[in-house]
Formats: structure tokens, sequence, C-alpha cells
């Protein structure tokens, strides 16, 4: 297994937003294309910085690469990005990690 650890810098107003979009459309989106949340986390310190915090697993990278290109292509997607998006970026930065757990982790 490998996981992917992906950090969204949110813009000043609109975490709201992005909350929204993912509860009802994207977490569809990413069932209906393999992508397996394993959890979403607010960061709440420091304060002044806001950002979206998720983790996704995958049976390999190969899968991970299937699975967002998929995503990415899907025209549901498309427009719910360019609709959410009408008056402006929701995400100001995307920060992608991948992770192979350790052979103790409980998460194998």
């Amino acid at each position: 297994m490998t996981y992917q650890l992906r950090t969204y810098v949110i813009p000043p107003g609109r975490m709201g937003d992005i909350l929204h979009r993912f509860e009802t459309v994207t977490m569809a989106l990413f069932k209906k294309h393999g992508l397996e949340v394993i959890g979403f986390w607010t960061v709440t310190e420091p304060e002044e910085v806001s950002e979206l915090v998720y983790l996704l697993r995958f049976p390999d990278e190969e899968a991970s690469e299937v699975a967002w290109k998929a995503f990415r292509e899907d025209p549901e997607w498309q427009e719910a990005r360019r609709r959410t998006e009408a008056s402006g970026p929701i995400v100001a930065q995307v920060i992608e990690k991948t992770l192979v757990p350790t052979g103790f982790s409980p998460l194998q």
C-alpha cells in the first residue's frame, strides 16, 4: 500500500467553499474513481493558516496515477470546479506527499 498526504492551502474566507465542494461533489467522484479516503482534517494552529489536509490510500503508485487521471478528466469534476471557482480559486496551493508505511505501522 501507498498513501498520499495532501495539504490544500485555502485562500482567506474560502474554507467553507472547499468543504462544501468536497461534501457535495468531490467525495462521490473520489469513490467513483477509486480514491480511498482515510481521513480529512482542518488545521487549527497556527490560527492564521487555513489548511485542509487529507490522507488517501492506494494499492500502489500506479493505481494512484490512474485514479487521479480519471478523476481530473471527469466532466462532472470539470464542471463542478468551474462552477465553484467562478469567483476565484478556492485552493491557493496543493502540497502532495507520497507515503510508504514502515514495517511496524498499523496502516499497511
